[in-house]
C-alpha cells in the first residue's frame, strides 16, 4: 500500500495492468504542475480545420423534441428527403433494407445506395450509404441521440453525429461507375463536411421540433 504524505507528489505505484504501457500519462506518473503545463501547451485559442476534423467530423444539437421521436424520424429513409441537403427520392431496391436514391450535390445523375442499422434500446441510428453503388456502403453517418434529461437537465434530446474519414473519401474506388468521368468526389467536399452537416443538423432540428416542440416536456 502506498502511503500518500505530499499531496502535490505523486505516489510511484502503478497498477500493474498497465505497468508496461509506455508513455501513459497519469497522475503517478506525471506530477501535477507538470501536467497542468502540458495542458496549457495542448491548449490553444485557435485550431485549424484541419487539426479538428481533419479525420472525424463530428456536429451536435439539442432537440426540444422526445427521443423516441427523433429515433423514429432518423429510422425512417423517406425523411432523407426532408432534412438532408440533397439526398432525394429514395426508394427500396430489390435486396431488402438497401435503398437506392438521387444525390445531386455535385451533378445531376449520381445515384446514392443506403441502409440504415439502429438500436431502440441505445437510441442510436446509424445511416450506411455509399455513391454509385450498393455492394460496399463506406460512408457512415453515426447519430446518438441522448435523453436531454440525463445530460442538461431538461426535456429534449441531444443528438451527437459523427463521420469517420474513410480513406475511400480521398480515392473514389470505383470510379467507372460514376455517373460521368469528371464529375468531382464527395471526398473533395471533406472541408465542407462540418458546414454541411451543421445545416442538415439545423433542419432535423426545425423539423422535429415544428412537430414535436414541447412534447418533450
Amino acid at each position: 500500500m502506498v502511503t500518500r504524505t505530499d499531496s502535490s507528489s505523486p505516489p510511484s505505484a502503478v497498477p500493474d495492468a498497465v505497468a508496461d504501457v509506455p508513455g501513459l500519462l497519469r497522475f503517478e506518473t506525471m506530477p501535477r504542475a507538470e501536467a497542468l503545463s502540458l495542458a496549457g501547451r495542448m491548449s490553444k485559442e485557435s485550431f485549424s480545420y484541419e487539426e479538428v476534423y481533419g479525420e472525424y467530423v463530428t456536429v451536435h444539437q439539442y432537440i426540444d423534441a422526445p427521443p423516441e421521436a427523433v429515433f423514429e424520424y432518423l429510422t425512417d429513409e423517406r425523411h432523407l428527403d426532408e432534412y438532408t441537403y440533397s439526398t432525394r427520392d429514395v426508394r427500396p431496391t430489390d435486396r431488402p433494407g438497401l435503398f437506392v436514391g438521387r444525390d445531386p450535390l455535385l451533378d445531376d445523375e449520381t445515384k446514392i445506395y443506403l441502409r440504415i442499422e439502429s438500436d431502440r434500446r441505445a437510441l442510436n441510428v446509424d445511416l450506411h450509404c455509399a455513391w454509385d453503388q450498393g455492394e460496399e456502403l463506406w460512408m457512415i453517418y453515426l447519430h446518438r441521440i441522448v435523453p436531454a434529461q440525463t445530460v442538461l437537465g431538461k426535456p429534449g434530446s441531444v443528438v451527437i453525429w459523427t463521420n469517420c474519414r474513410h480513406p475511400y473519401y480521398d480515392k473514389n474506388p470505383y470510379p467507372e461507375l460514376a455517373s460521368s468521368p469528371d464529375r468531382p468526389w464527395v471526398g473533395d467536399m471533406w472541408s465542407l463536411f462540418y458546414a454541411g452537416h451543421t445545416v442538415e443538423m439545423q433542419n432535423l432540428k426545425k423539423i422535429l421540433e415544428h412537430r414535436h416542440g414541447g412534447e418533450a416536456a
